[in-house]
């Protein structure tokens, strides 16, 4: 079946795919299990060679693989070559620590030797979006491919380039042929993919919706799940914080990777007494960045991926007006070719609006007025979603008990945007799924944590 990639920027197809049958796919994914019982045998000093060639390769290549990105998503060329150089930095640090993070663990019982031992558990199915199209996909094949199992990937279709790509990355830095393999397909043959034997575990980075669907096939099949969903992230600005600080990190928050990241705030959660103050420097600030194309160095935010993105975001921004919420910047489609939307402030937002209540995903950004630090905390958890959270106060021991103890999510940062270490574990509650990625929790998801007892 062909699938037509659209450059963002200017709406003209870049190439029309020919996509996967099941048959096809089924073939690939039988060579990635012969591959990956092969690659279970090899040592930690052998994966981590070849997962430093793939750094290697990634900075050889930032700039191609730059351009790629804002041809098929629209990321300006800047970002995409941070997200490149992320990616690498991903390999080393598992290159280097994976066998720590793995080690046998001896304990003391009534045996006469026991001890927990992590293994590979063998293929692990990702599904990605379209969003951070490399790191996205580093972030659980990384982990998977340095614990000893084999990495198959359905990527979103509009980015279908990079994910090509990737697999010749690995390939090239002397990774077994279809170890790491990438399946352009459907939802529906994924769906299908997803319950055969030789695939041990799934995970998925996107919507909701698309959590739910992922999550209720691979329960069928009984398939260890990982769920990184959507996002509504308050940013909460106390009365005490420092406005200069909170208004940079607002606005770097807000239109990271152009608002389409889950993990970009999204709800600005403001106490009255420094609401006025606030809104007036956030809103002077988002008014001085550049909407334009992604290959233009000068500028901020590009397009949208897609122009059904930009049509949805659209809509929920003229609902959250006819609800109650006043626009004080942007909230017009532009004419011309491409998937631009310009960037937004609603504010005065009220619960029951979709600025409120859902996900925006793109530069448009909701401020709340609240009374206190007890109505923000309660604004702040009034939404389905828990990833990620912001405090801006100026009492730094106020802002992580507020973190620590009081927010619902599983990100909580304190005068610092929220962001993905490979250092510390990455993931959410609530609909923002569970499971988590990065650091020793992250690797150790897709293993068979197995007891070992000698009498």
């Amino acid at each position: 079946m062909p699938y037509d990639m659209i450059n963002p920027a200017t709406g003209d197809v870049l190439t029309t795919l020919d996509l996967m049958t099941a048959g096809e796919a089924k073939a690939i994914i039988d060579k990635a299990d012969q591959a990956q019982r092969a690659w279970q045998q090899t040592t930690f000093a052998e994966r981590a060679v070849r997962m430093h060639r793939v750094a290697a390769n990634l900075r050889e290549n930032a700039s191609q693989l730059a351009h790629l990105m804002a041809m098929e998503m629209g990321k300006p060329l800047a970002a995409g070559r941070g997200e490149i150089e992320k990616c690498a930095g991903l390999c080393e640090f598992y290159a280097e620590h994976a066998e720590a993070y793995l080690r046998d663990e001896p304990i003391a019982t009534d045996a006469t030797r026991s001890r927990i031992v992590y293994r590979p558990l063998g293929l692990i199915f990702g599904v990605m979006p379209w969003n951070f199209p490399f790191w996205q996909v580093f972030r659980f094949a990384v982990p998977a491919l340095m614990a000893g199992n084999g990495a198959v990937l359905k990527p979103a279709l509009n980015v279908a380039g990079c994910a090509l790509e990737t697999e010749k990355l690995f390939t090239n830095a002397g990774f077994p042929e279809h170890v790491f393999s990438a399946l352009l397909v459907e939802h529906e043959v994924a769906g299908e993919l997803m319950a055969l034997d030789a695939v041990q575990g799934v995970t998925i980075t996107g919507s909701v919706r698309a959590g739910r669907a992922v999550a209720a096939t691979a329960g069928r099949a009984l398939k260890k799940t990982v769920l990184e969903l959507g996002g509504s992230d308050p940013f909460i600005v106390l009365e005490d914080a420092d406005l200069q600080l909170a208004v940079n990190l607002a606005v770097r928050g807000r239109l990271h990777n152009g608002g389409q990241t889950c993990i970009a705030a999204k709800r600005f959660i403001v106490v009255e007494a420094v609401r006025e103050a606030f809104e007036a420097r956030f809103v002077e600030a988002m008014r001085q960045k550049t909407v334009g194309s992604p290959l233009n160095a000068a500028t901020d935010v590009g397009p949208l991926a897609r122009h059904d993105l930009r049509d949805t975001l659209h809509e929920q921004v003229q609902r959250s007006i006819a609800g109650g919420a006043r626009c004080v910047l942007g909230g017009t489609l532009p004419d011309g070719p491409g998937a631009y939307y310009p960037i937004t402030v609603l504010t005065d937002v009220p619960p029951g609006t979709p600025a409120y209540d859902d996900e925006l995903f793109g530069p448009a950004a909701a401020i709340i007025p609240v009374a206190d630090e007890a109505e923000a905390i309660r604004v702040a958890n009034d939404t389905r979603f828990g990833l990620g959270a912001v405090v801006c106060t100026r009492d730094t021991a106020r802002g992580e008990r507020i973190a620590a103890y009081e927010l619902e999510a599983g990100n909580c940062f304190v005068n610092a945007l929220v962001k993905s270490d490979p250092r510390l574990p990455f993931g959410g509650v609530k609909a923002s799924g569970y499971g988590r990625e990065l650091s020793t929790h992250g690797i150790r998801e897709f293993v068979n944590v197995k007891t070992v007892y000698v009498a």
